[in-house]
């Protein structure tokens, strides 16, 4: 479903100990949370880590380095790792827990998400079988012999879970968000963003050295000659693809991608693809339907009608293998990791196999897994604590919409109208996924992973012209991380994210909102982004702002995208504002409202001081904390191409825009971080 803005995006946020147990005590965040037994705070003595700040550094010069930088010096990225933070401090517990859970269900005949465990971790039957399971889609992929059975076998790969040039999902109409209907995006690259292809940059270039030497290994080992030229022409035509993709900015903007077609404008848009043959071979149907980006879904059908049928047919046997690979030999695991996990992430290690088998349950069968994890490991009284943190962000928010200044009367009632529907769910669903139509084998694992897929698609098909089910959950309950869905007005917050550092009833309440309470204010707040604005009280995209409004929103937006802008956290390499403009948006706003919360909180009392600190400087450390985080180089520099939020040292940053920080910390023009009164960017 499109427009879940999430708190971090990748996937590559579960991360393990930085050190053996013997260095703990010397770096407390650098082991999983403790028991929700103990007696008192998980971390330090009131819930943030004393012992990691760098009180070298003045915190109006750096305020990351600051309450940071001694976590930093002493942590280490492990080996299986991109990057190393807080969010993978929880991972690693959430990874822990399941895998016990996993483990028992192994030992039980006729678990299914056991069963489905056991075939990954049956190396021996995996490595017996090599490639042979891909072989049915290798053969129907060199069977294809004109526009037809090409278009067939795109839709084909699709159903059963392989990438291409078409990409597909099922969600809501953004103007009608209770109808579901199908979506089609620009798709058909396998580095990580157009420009890998595009760019002269020294580091892009290896990166597609690399992709040929990638291409012609994964050719090879499904038997395929003379690779090296193969390889060529594929770079080749995903280069073409590339140079018609829309870029990650022009694909944030909602009214841009909102494009509702019949099938007959589809052909007429892109008549060089055969769409009827592509839909019958996904199985769909599907009179009307959404194009996000019409010209790059045009380039591409513009491209495969004049590709060579030989290069169409290595393009397809390498995106099948490419998807296939986690889930073969490992040989084919091992060429997948070096590609993915070393050349594109850094990293030197892949994860070990029990850990790759606990993502693959979680991702098939989250719902069936995450319900025995909810009932171990989240206490009700964890979901009213949330409960009741939402419900005092959503009153912050309310009274700072209630004075906005800004903006017109009108505008704001309606705004205030939005928040007063607004509609969180936290920790988990209220109804469970059925799996019972999911056939699982425990000595099959590839048959397991195409039949999940299957399983998800056909689940997702079934959907197309009903009202859509909001109760609908798009993560599951293990995940640490959060989303906003601005079609249904919702936040969500699983479970696994509301433990420490981000919240720990025991600790400091300070450093609970400025942790897990600027996590709801950054999710609450992107319904009043420069993309969630846009949509009304009832979730639909709709033009429910005057001009007015619109423009002065604009001035404020464009003038946090220039900050944003001037980061350059790799030499040449920058933030992009433009690109991270709602992420930012959220953490100002998020960060301004968890402050307002926590000071009604208060009721007027004083807060006392905690080891020689206030309570704003405690709410500001609490964020800091949060957003402890080490990235390897190649991670950071395919995160500053591709992913919307900034790196979290800059995240920290945002602080420099909110006047009690200046405050708290006696941050003046002698500064680095420092911004003159006029200059900080305040918006709600």
């Amino acid at each position: 479903m499109r427009n879940h803005f999430r708190l971090f995006s990748g996937t590559a946020l579960a991360l393990a100990l930085a050190f053996p147990a013997s260095a703990a005590p010397r770096n407390p965040l650098a082991q999983p949370p403790a028991s929700i037994e103990q007696d008192g705070p998980d971390i330090g003595s009131f819930g943030f880590d004393v012992s990691g700040m760098d009180r070298s550094v003045k915190p109006g010069d750096d305020f990351y380095r600051y309450a940071n930088g001694n976590w930093e010096r002493l942590t280490a990225i492990p080996p299986d790792r991109s990057n190393y933070g807080m969010f993978g401090r929880l991972e690693e517990l959430s990874e822990i827990r399941t895998h016990e859970i996993l483990e028992e269900a192994a030992r039980q005949p006729g678990s299914k998400i056991g069963d489905l465990y056991a075939s990954f971790n049956d190396e021996r039957a995996v490595e017996a079988k090599g490639g042979a399971p891909l072989q049915p889609y290798a053969q129907a992929v060199r069977s294809i012999a004109s526009p037809a059975d090409l278009a067939r076998v795109i839709g084909n790969n699709l159903r059963d879970g392989f990438g291409g040039p078409i990409g597909f999902y099922v969600g809501v109409d953004d103007k009608d968000p209770d109808q579901v209907m199908v979506t089609l995006t620009q798709s058909g690259l396998t580095l990580p963003d157009r420009d890998y292809y595009l760019k002269d940059d020294a580091k892009l270039v290896e990166a597609r050295t690399a992709f040929l030497k990638y291409a012609a290994r994964m050719l090879s080992l499904v038997g395929e000659g003379d690779v090296d030229a193969r390889a060529r022409a594929i770079l080749a035509m995903e280069t073409e693809i590339a140079r018609v993709h829309w870029t990650n900015v022009e694909s944030r903007d909602a009214d841009k991608l909102y494009n509702k077609m019949t099938l007959a404008a589809l052909k007429a848009k892109a008549p060089e693809f055969d769409w009827d043959a592509f839909l019958k071979g996904a199985g769909v149907q599907a009179d009307n339907m959404l194009v996000s980006q019409p010209s790059a879904i045009a380039g591409e059908a513009a491209i495969i009608a004049r590709t060579p049928l030989p290069v169409l047919r290595d393009y397809l046997t390498l995106h099948l293998i490419d998807d296939a690979a986690p889930y073969l030999s490992n040989e084919f695991v091992g060429a997948h990791f070096a590609f993915h996990g070393t050349v594109l992430s850094g990293t030197p290690q892949n994860k070990p196999r029990w850990k790759r088998g606990v993502a693959l349950v979680k991702d098939a069968m989250g719902e069936a897994l995450g319900r025995i994890y909810v009932e171990r490991y989240f206490p009700p009284e964890a979901k009213a604590a949330a409960d009741q943190l939402v419900k005092n962000i959503v009153a912050a928010l309310d009274q700072r919409l209630a004075r906005l200044e800004w903006m017109t009367p009108e505008t704001r009632a309606k705004a205030r109208a939005k928040l007063a529907r607004f509609h969180p769910k936290i920790g988990y669903p209220d109804h469970w996924r059925d799996y019972s139509a999911l056939d699982i084998h425990r000595d099959d694992l590839f048959g397991n992973v195409i039949r999940a897929h299957r399983f998800e698609f056909q689940r997702k098909l079934d959907q197309i012209g009903k009202p859509a089910d909001k109760s609908e959950w798009f993560m599951t309950p293990m995940e640490v991380n959060a989303y906003a869905n601005p079609t249904w007005n919702e936040v969500v917050f699983p479970a696994a994210i509301l433990q420490p550092p981000f919240f720990d009833p025991k600790a400091d309440p300070a450093v609970n909102y400025g942790g897990i309470g600027a996590v709801i204010g950054h999710e609450i707040s992107h319904h009043f982004d420069d993309q969630g604005r846009k949509y009304d009280q009832n979730g639909r995209l709709a033009d429910w702002w005057t001009p007015e409004d619109v423009d002065r929103f604009k001035s404020y937006a464009d003038r946090l995208e220039k900050q944003y802008d001037a980061y350059e956290p790799l030499p040449g390499q920058h933030v992009n504002g433009a690109l991270t403009l709602g992420e930012n948006i959220a953490d100002l706003v998020g960060l301004t409202v968890a402050h307002d919360a926590y000071l009604m909180s208060l009721g007027g009392r004083t807060p006392p001081v905690i080891d020689g600190m206030s309570g704003d400087q405690r709410f500001y450390l609490g964020w800091a904390q949060i957003w402890r985080r080490k990235y390897r180089e190649a991670n950071l520099r395919d995160r500053l191409l591709t992913d919307p939020h900034s790196p979290s040292a800059q995240r920290t940053w945002v602080v420099r825009n909110l006047d009690p920080w200046y405050q708290a910390f006696d941050v003046g023009p002698g500064n680095r971080l420092y911004l003159a009164p006029e200059e900080r960017v305040r918006i709600w």
